[in-house]
């Protein structure tokens, strides 16, 4: 990123805020498949559910020809991801670098991609090799055709880092850089004999230290989680780092995991076809009449957009610009505006179909239709202590020339908005209720919106389309290597008793449940600043739930705690993510924002407490 402005986006995607550049001619043929791959993962998950459910005879082999196309997609994804420069990264401190240095970190993060993809592609070939003997349990083929593509993704990742470190960096930050890393690389394995007799003592210098310093140098996250993976199997342990390739195949490799790609498909149909503002213009025709009615709008805006997208960032995208220029007419100030914007986005991540949600269930075992449920009712709850705020911030708002909108008007902004407004019921309804998975559901919802956007909204040019396919797969690549280094990560650390020491020091706390509920809030509102929403829950989720569970908290109620603690240290400046991208979409200075923001989420962390506190808001409807 590389201007000033984009930098203060922190972790976020390049192509969500302020558009990706086009992909390389290298890739172009990659893009290519990348799209089909996408095309053909949603048609073998609608023909899976017209067989399942039209005509009652299940094709048994469909999941796993959609299982071996996702990590084929996946994979290449993160390899067009690296190209367009989309992964996610914390970029909040490289503005903070003196200038003499910059170009040298920007060379020093480039250098420790392209080391961690050649540590793991010996590896990744031995992997392959292990799996040709195993067979597939319906379509009859090596295993290997599928893990493949964990090795090809390295390989095209390796090359496009190459190509960018040579390109945009200077050959005597490059050669700098290369000295660093090799003279630290050599005196961690001079004292490898230390860090053996070290114990948990490990886990602070790699798994923390070395992850937290790539984080700060801008290194993209998945790539902080592998060198500290990797840093901590080669310098402290004896285990093969073929072991860490089987732990990312796992953690990118759920069926669950399905719906990411296909939710993110969604939220691009959503953007193009103007689904969502249809619905914003419905509830501004219901509610903009009334004092801090266009503060309610935006809120019950961001509640039912979410519902389409599961995206934070096309949620604040697609509502803000609708808004902005009426709620400035009545007085509201930017700050103001801007700090509603970011906390009723995060209210908004527990509306179904959150792909936080849905990662969470996958990692923690927990049932996606209970939190999608959980999540509908809670995200309720926060969006009431935020009207309730914005009501009394709205007090001296100026109401003259506004009129309530006629019953024409308001009958005709329902029937424009009424097949988008349906898509969010349908979702959680038909999950919540057990009629089909989330995967299942995804893809009858991109169906459902690509034919109403044709049909109703105006279409999409067969262009628009295409580049919706790749921006999918960068994304969803992105995503997912993430899941898949934090898995590895998760797995080393659960290895080295830790897990068990927590879980001991956790059940001796005073004040029982509710006391490590007020660690759970601290600990995740941290992460929620520093790692965003995913690669949190992925670390930390299996060392978590398992305690919770074991002093008696129901696991949705967990979840619902979890993911709003996470989404406020989100929003929280001075390094909250979500901050930023508000701050972005709406064009106003971080610096004029921060103190705005600060009763927000006040708001919002009451919500918390009272959710913390009241199990029965998050499973009394189970």
């Amino acid at each position: 990123m590389a201007s000033a402005n984009e930098e203060a986006l922190t972790i976020e995607t390049q192509a969500e805020v302020v558009g990706a550049r086009p992909g390389s001619a290298l890739m172009r043929p990659v893009e290519a498949v990348a799209a089909v791959l996408l095309v053909v993962i949603v048609g073998l998950l609608l023909t899976g559910v017209v067989a399942r459910y039209l005509l009652h005879t299940p094709i048994i082999w469909v999941d796993e020809a959609a299982s071996i196309s996702f990590l084929w997609l996946a994979m290449m994804g993160a390899a067009i991801a690296i190209d367009r420069n989309e992964h996610l990264r914390l970029t909040v401190f490289i503005g903070m670098f003196p200038d003499r240095l910059r170009g040298f970190v920007d060379a020093l993060a480039l250098l420790i991609v392209v080391v961690v993809l050649g540590a793991l592609i010996l590896p990744a070939i031995e992997y392959v090799r292990e799996e040709s003997f195993i067979t597939s349990a319906a379509l009859n083929i090596s295993v290997s055709y599928r893990v493949s593509a964990i090795v090809l993704g390295i390989v095209l990742m390796l090359i496009v880092a190459i190509g960018h470190l040579l390109r945009e960096s200077k050959p005597v930050d490059i050669a700098m850089a290369v000295v660093t890393l090799a003279v630290l690389g050599g005196l961690f394995w001079l004292a490898k004999p230390v860090f053996l007799g070290l114990g948990h003592g490990n886990i602070l210098i790699f798994l923390v230290g070395v992850a937290a310093l790539c984080l700060v140098m801008g290194v993209p996250i998945a790539f902080c989680f592998g060198l500290g993976t990797i840093a901590f199997l080669t310098y402290s342990t004896h285990v093969p780092m073929i072991v860490m390739i089987g732990r990312m195949d796992e953690g990118m490799s759920s069926l669950i995991l399905l719906s990411v790609p296909i939710f993110v498909l969604l939220g691009c149909i959503l953007d193009a076809t103007g689904m969502g503002k249809a619905i914003v213009e419905f509830m501004g025709s219901l509610l903009g009449h009334v004092k801090a009615g266009m503060s309610y709008v935006l809120l019950g805006s961001l509640f039912l957009v979410s519902g389409i997208s599961g995206s934070k960032v096309s949620d604040m995208a697609t509502v803000a610009p609708a808004l902005f220029p009426e709620m400035k007419r009545r007085g509201h100030k930017p700050k103001e505006m801007i700090a509603l914007l970011a906390t009723g986005a995060a209210m908004a991540d527990t509306v179904p179909p959150s792909i936080v949600l849905i990662v969470l269930g996958s990692v923690a075992g927990v049932s996606i239709a209970a939190l999608f449920t959980s999540g509908f009712v809670i995200a309720m709850v926060l969006l009431l202590a935020l009207a309730v705020l914005a009501r009394w911030k709205a007090r001296h708002e100026n109401m003259e020339g506004v009129k309530r909108a006629s019953f024409k008007v308001i009958r005709t902004t329902l029937l424009i908005a009424a097949p988008a407004l349906l898509l969010p019921f349908i979702i959680r309804g038909a999950v919540g209720g057990g009629i089909a998975t989330a995967t299942e559901v995804s893809t009858i919802a991109v169906v459902y919106a690509f034919v109403i956007g044709i049909v109703l909204y105006g279409g999409i040019k067969p262009a628009k389309i295409y580049a919706m396919l790749v921006e999918t797969a960068a994304m969803s690549g992105a995503i997912l290597l993430i899941l898949g280094t934090a898995s590895a990560m998760a797995w080393a650390l659960t290895q080295t008793g830790f897990a068990f020491q927590l879980a001991t020091a956790m059940k001796e706390l005073p004040g029982g449940w509710f006391s490590f509920m007020l660690v759970t809030i601290a600990v995740f509102m941290v992460l929620g600043c520093v790692l965003e929403g995913l690669p949190a829950i992925v670390l930390m989720a299996p060392l978590m739930f398992p305690i919770a569970k074991q002093l008696g908290i129901h696991d949705v109620h967990y979840a619902m705690v979890v993911v709003t603690a996470m989404n406020i240290g989100l929003m929280a400046p001075p390094i909250g993510i979500g901050f930023y991208i508000a701050c972005k979409i709406g064009d106003v200075s971080p610096d004029e924002a921060m103190g705005a923001i600060w009763p927000y989420l006040g708001a919002l962390l009451i919500g918390l407490l009272l959710i913390a506190a009241v199990p029965a808001l998050s499973i009394s409807y189970l």
